[in-house]
C-alpha cells in the first residue's frame, strides 16, 4: 500500500500539487500586492494634485500681497508728497537730528548736517520698511497700523499736533 504512495508517479503528482498550490497562493498575493500598489499610486497622484494647487494658490497669494505692498508703498510716497505730511516729516527730521546733537555735540555745523542726513536716511529706511523694529513687528502683528504715520518724541508731539513747528530739547 505504501508502495504505491512514494512511486515516481505519485511523487511528481505531489510536487506538481503541492507547486500549484504555491503558485495559486503566489498569484494572489502578486495580485493583492498589484491592486495596493495601484492604491497607493492613486493615493499619491491625488496628494501631489492637491499639493501643486496648494503651491499654486500660495503664490497666488503671494502675488497679491506683492502686489498690495507695492501700491500701499505708492500710496505713501503719495501722501509723504502732500505739503502737510512733509511738513511733519520734516518736523521728525529735524527733532531726531536734534536729539542727535544734543548727544554727541562736538562742532556743532558740521555734525548737525552729519545728524540731518542720518536721521533723514533712518527715515526713509523706514518707509521702505528696512528698519529692524518695524519687520519684527510687521512679523508679528501685520501690516496694518493705527495711529499716525510719522513717530515723534513725546516733547515734539504735542506741539506737532496743535500745528506749531517748534521742536523741544529732549
Amino acid at each position: 500500500m505504501f508502495e504505491n504512495l512514494f512511486s515516481p508517479l505519485n511523487t511528481f503528482l505531489y510536487g506538481l500539487g503541492l507547486g500549484s498550490v504555491f503558485l495559486v497562493l503566489s498569484l494572489l498575493s502578486h495580485w493583492k500586492t498589484q491592486r495596493e500598489f495601484k492604491r497607493f499610486k492613486s493615493h499619491l497622484t491625488d496628494k501631489l494634485d492637491l499639493d501643486a494647487k496648494q503651491i499654486q494658490d500660495i503664490n497666488k497669494e503671494r502675488a497679491r500681497l506683492s502686489q498690495e505692498a507695492e501700491n500701499l508703498r505708492m500710496q505713501v510716497a503719495r501722501l509723504n508728497e502732500r505739503p502737510d505730511n512733509k511738513m511733519q516729516r520734516e518736523l521728525e527730521i529735524l527733532a531726531r537730528a536734534e536729539k542727535h546733537m544734543v548727544i554727541n555735540a562736538p562742532g556743532f555745523a558740521p555734525a548737525w548736517e552729519m545728524a540731518k542726513s542720518q536721521a533723514l536716511s533712518q527715515i526713509e529706511n523706514e518707509e521702505r520698511g528696512l528698519s529692524f523694529p518695524q519687520k519684527i513687528f510687521r512679523r508679528l502683528v501685520g501690516t496694518a497700523s493705527t495711529g499716525q504715520n510719522v513717530a515723534l518724541p513725546e516733547s515734539a508731539s504735542a506741539p506737532a499736533q496743535k500745528g506749531q513747528a517748534s521742536a523741544a530739547v529732549v
